[in-house]
């Protein structure tokens, strides 16, 4: 069957390479935040990771001059690096205190929160295997937070689950505005816009940054840049619900890193846990393909 003009073949073990490498690049990156953690204050941590790769950015924009970055929607850019802002202190908060597996599991939540936010900012309502499907996945975040020993949850598992709402939250930003802006502009203003953000705080947190902690930064943001590209070309390749399930592989990948690293083991209750949020976020974000192939 020829495909439809103007909408690209689908390559789905292209898309799915892509997914991994963006996996391996996502997990990557939390270790050395996790490494730069114990050298850093967090707060330089997230300025550095905004920092770099907005100057990864920058031949991009030398190339295509200022037209490609002039828009009408600052304000929804400024919501987006908000809300991206904000999850990122809570992930880089919440990877210096749990096990880089459970710490990257708990910001992958986010398709549990998405419908629900989409559903209170943009009248979008969720179908109705979102609710069962949320059910599930909160218990299993609560099988990866739960309090030992009887204590109260920690502010660390509180600050994963809150990285993976504002996380929703930024992605619902870039809906309101996808109808007008493409994908390089809307990063583009993330990472200069968060730059700007976040070294508001470093005039009461900056501290003389040691070498190795200076290669752990510039490491964070080439990573976290290169996973942003793959996981783009990841989704222009392939469907969505079927890259989806790849992405979740940088859970394997942390937990690979955090065992050799830092001899973390998940236990049996964490790893159901995990299972179960994993299983729910896909199910969550599952659409059925028949209705959009029906259509001309």
């Amino acid at each position: 069957m020829t495909p439809a003009p103007g909408r690209p073949t689908d390559n789905l073990p292209r898309g799915a390479l892509f997914a991994v490498l963006a996996a391996a690049a996502f997990a990557l990156m939390a270790a050395g935040v996790k490494a730069a953690s114990a050298l850093v204050p967090g707060e330089v941590i997230v300025f550095f990771r905004s920092a770099v790769g907005l100057l990864v950015l920058l031949p991009w924009l030398l190339r295509h001059g200022t037209g490609a970055i002039r828009t009408r929607r600052l304000g929804g850019h400024l919501w987006r690096a908000a809300f991206g802002v904000c999850a990122m202190y809570a992930f880089f908060y919440a990877l210096a205190h749990l096990h880089l597996a459970e710490a990257i599991l708990l910001t992958y939540s986010t398709p549990l929160f998405i419908p629900f936010i989409a559903w209170a900012w943009i009248r979008e309502p969720p179908p109705p295997v979102i609710f069962p499907a949320v059910a599930l996945g909160l218990a299993g975040i609560a099988l990866i937070a739960r309090p030992a020993a009887g204590l109260a949850v920690s502010s660390a598992s509180v600050a994963g689950v809150l990285s993976g709402v504002c996380a929703a939250a930024a992605m619902v930003s870039i809906r309101r505005i996808a109808d007008t802006e493409p994908a390089t502009r809307v990063v583009f203003y993330f990472s200069a816009l968060s730059t700007l953000i976040t070294a508001v705080p470093l005039a009461w947190s900056w501290s003389a940054v040691p070498a190795p902690a200076l290669a752990l930064l510039v490491g964070i943001g080439v990573l976290a840049t290169l996973g942003q590209l793959c996981l783009t070309r990841a989704y222009a390749l392939a469907p969505a619900a079927r890259i989806g399930a790849f992405t979740y592989v940088a859970v394997v990948f942390g937990g690979l890193i955090g065992w050799a690293l830092w001899r973390e083991r998940p236990d049996a209750a964490s790893v159901a846990g995990m299972a179960l949020v994993v299983g729910c976020c896909l199910l969550a974000g599952w659409r059925p393909a028949t209705r959009a192939a029906a259509r001309p």
